[in-house]
């Protein structure tokens, strides 16, 4: 079975790990530490914050804006469930925006339309790695004084206008889940270029101590000494985690240069098949590509079952948020969303595809029949 996704690594990966399990050093220490500077400088922003999860991102984000009851954060109507978590987490209301029928990135149009004198924030998602329309997301937030959240689960090393994702809004929120175009199995990171906030995300992920353990490790004599000053999590990520994520981002550039090029055969063997609209890239985006979408105009639970008996796993990214049962007492008027998820189907697509899985995945698909 060809897989939708796969982690790609090499002897590197290993040897890192392996070095991070001798040092003893197994926490978040200096590995991490060693990660969030070199993601920082990829990124292009003032601070990165090696947290457990993505999501653990998105939740702590919500605290450092300090969410409270009756506020509103707008988020698009179709992704993962952790983006809408970040207003559940903060006992905050999420407020479902339509997307774009093209990019299925949030439309800028309806986040307009959405913004009541509750909303706090907005946040945004990369669909599939491609950028949203920042500036007009940026200026929509000014006006109406309003916080930016990138969620860049799909965005690591995309870039809008020659802008890395994840340091163009207010804040930035990675993933490294196992499928992600870096892999460290889990683990997250916030980016910002806020002290205020980088700092209250320090303490809040490592249950709100003031001095992570490293820190209070020098020249072998360890000190016990911390202060708590506020009610953390325990958010951090370990250094095992860090010592893929160090490798993983020293490999992001190749690794997404053969998501592109996978991409781009697809596209060129798919774009004459009637019955399927191929994904695009606008001219201010360089995508991540971190899966490919299509939107087919067939049976589409005949079309999967097709490729599952052809040895080729496919998926739907996503059911919109507001049709799950948590979200039941949720209204929500997405119009675009409503039709275009039932056409959406995800095809296979990670770094180490071989020319035979990429043939067969074109070859089937063109061969289907309803």
């Amino acid at each position: 079975m060809i897989p939708i996704f796969k982690p790609s690594y090499t002897q590197e990966e290993i040897d890192s790990v392996s070095e991070v399990i001798k040092s003893g050093w197994w926490g978040s220490g200096p590995k991490s530490k060693e990660f969030e500077s070199k993601f920082r400088e990829y990124i292009g922003c003032g601070y990165a914050v090696a947290v457990s999860s993505g999501t653990a991102a998105l939740h702590l984000a919500g605290k450092v804006l300090g969410l409270k009851k009756r506020d509103e954060v707008i988020v698009p109507a179709l992704t993962f469930i952790s983006t809408a978590y970040i207003a559940d987490y903060n006992d905050a209301n999420v407020v479902f925006a339509d997307v774009e029928p093209d990019t299925l990135n949030i439309d800028p149009e309806d986040i307009r339309k959405k913004i009541t004198p509750n909303t706090k924030a907005i946040v945004v998602v990369h669909f599939g790695g491609h950028p949203c329309r920042m500036d007009e997301i940026m200026d929509i937030a000014r006006e109406n004084n309003l916080i930016v959240i990138e969620d860049c689960a799909h965005a690591a090393g995309g870039e809008y206008n020659g802008r890395r994702l994840g340091a163009i809004g207010d804040i930035g929120c990675f993933s490294f889940q196992a499928v992600k175009n870096m892999a460290t199995g889990d683990g997250g990171m916030f980016t910002t270029n806020n002290k205020e906030y980088a700092d209250a995300v320090q303490k809040l992920k490592w249950l709100g101590i003031n001095t992570d353990t490293s820190e209070r490790t020098k020249r072998d004599q360890y000190s016990w000494k911390y202060v708590i000053d506020r009610v953390g999590y325990k958010f951090q990520m370990c250094d095992i985690l860090a010592g893929l994520g160090v490798v993983q981002l020293k490999r992001l550039g190749e690794m997404n240069k053969k998501r592109k090029e996978i991409t781009k055969r697809y596209n060129n063997d798919l774009k004459d098949v009637g019955w399927i609209e191929t994904p695009v890239e606008k001219e201010y985006a360089k995508s991540a590509n971190h899966n490919y979408v299509i939107k087919i105009n067939a049976d589409r639970e005949k079309f999967m079952l097709y490729l599952k008996e052809n040895g080729i796993a496919s998926g739907v990214h996503y059911m919109p948020l507001y049709l799950h049962p948590v979200y039941k007492d949720k209204k929500a008027d997405c119009p675009v969303t409503d039709k275009v998820w039932k056409k959406l189907v995800t095809l296979p697509l990670f770094p180490d595809m071989g020319e035979e899985e990429i043939r067969r995945v074109i070859d089937h698909v063109k061969g289907f029949k309803e």
